[in-house]
């Protein structure tokens, strides 16, 4: 990747973002849960479309070319969609937040009425236009969803790995360790988490990096906008939690 000192100050500002300090309060997790859950969500729009470009989703069905990129995503979407679920079941991960959110005391109801919206066939645009979705989600969502729709099979790979699962052990080993020490977690918060840094750092990030490697074939062009996507995605991040801060400042 080309440039990447830009690349890296911004990923250490998304790791040093002082939101991870301010849940200190059952009331101030609950409001973090609230923003997030959208990032749940709109990830799986990430993962879908490169299901689409590296495995075989069409009727009648003909053989593909890259099983071993083929069989990466389909693992993913498999624990994705139909994880263990800690007890003894399968959830998919958006279901188990939403679980989470439930035992927390989280309000669920801004990202059903937005689903709903979406169901009854709204655009991305209109589902957020919902007085109850903060501006900073809608940007959020917004930036993945053209990057999920619009971009080039790289940029996804680059939004997928660097703005998603490269990024997210470090961030949610901050946010297991702040909750942990405040005593402010729930049980299937936690699970969440740890799940995913565990999937992510030991599985997912290194097949997901090879992936966009993949992508971008050493062209350098490619690799130059895999990198600008990569820092859009982080700067999006943060100000999703500039969003989760000025919530809890009121």
């Amino acid at each position: 990747m080309q440039n990447t000192q830009t690349f890296e100050r911004v990923r250490d500002r998304l790791l040093q973002h002082p939101v991870y300090q301010e849940l200190t309060s059952a009331e101030r997790v609950r409001a973090f849960m609230e923003h997030h859950v959208f990032a749940v969500w709109d990830f799986m729009s990430l993962l879908k479309r490169l299901q689409r470009e590296l495995t075989v989703t069409t009727v009648p069905w003909m053989p593909g070319n890259e099983a071993q990129y083929a069989r990466f995503i389909n693992e993913i979407v498999l624990g994705e969609e139909t994880d263990e679920d800690g007890q003894g079941g399968y959830i998919s991960h958006f279901d188990l937040y939403m679980q989470a959110m439930e035992e927390a005391g989280a309000d669920t109801g801004p990202i059903r009425s937005f689903l709903n919206r979406l169901e009854q066939g709204g655009s991305i645009a209109q589902a957020l236009e919902a007085p109850e979705i903060p501006a900073s989600v809608r940007q959020f969502v917004e930036t993945t969803l053209e990057i999920a729709i619009d971009g080039k099979p790289h940029q996804v790979a680059a939004a997928f790995f660097f703005g998603r699962e490269d990024i997210i052990p470090d961030m949610f080993t901050h946010l297991v360790r702040e909750l942990e020490e405040g005593g402010k977690p729930t049980d299937r918060l936690l699970y969440y988490l740890k799940r995913h840094i565990e999937l992510d750092g030991d599985e997912h990030g290194p097949l997901a990096e090879r992936l966009l490697a993949y992508l971008c074939a050493g062209d350098l062009r490619r690799e130059q906008e895999a990198l600008e996507t990569a820092e859009r995605c982080l700067e999006s991040r943060i100000k999703l939690w500039d969003g989760v801060r000025e919530q809890l400042a009121r």
